[in-house]
């Protein structure tokens, strides 16, 4: 059954409608799973420290934007949440415009909206 990525609000104005947003298109890409030749055991893949060769757990881990060669911005996660953009759960709309106005790589993937129970009653 296919569930809404969002659920929100539309506003036309006065008029609230709530929504839910469901994506149009499925993912048709074939997944693998790496796998040791000859006994089909999962392969996982783990962080290492480059230098010490040592493993160091998510939680040991940071972001960081390489300025220069191995020079480092380094970004805390905390940090990361202050810069992030709000979330809302309403999207007004205060004007349209034509689709040929708009560039097609402004076009990542297709959605539809729906009303949140439309998923339900079509059962997808």
């Amino acid at each position: 059954m296919a569930r809404a990525i969002w659920t929100g609000v539309i506003s036309f104005g006065l008029v609230s409608v709530p929504v839910g947003l469901h994506t149009a298109v499925g993912d048709h890409t074939v997944h693998f799973h790496q796998l040791q030749r000859g006994s089909a055991d999962r392969v996982r893949n783990r962080r290492v420290n480059e230098r010490t060769g040592k493993e160091v757990p998510a939680e040991g881990t940071v972001k960081g934007f390489e300025v220069a060669e191995g020079e480092y911005v380094v970004v805390e996660p905390d940090e990361l949440a202050e810069i992030a953009p709000g979330r809302s759960q309403t999207i007004d709309i205060s004007d349209f415009v034509d689709l040929g106005d708009i560039e097609p790589v402004y076009f990542d993937r297709t959605y539809y909206i729906a009303p949140p129970w439309q998923g339900v009653q079509q059962g997808l």
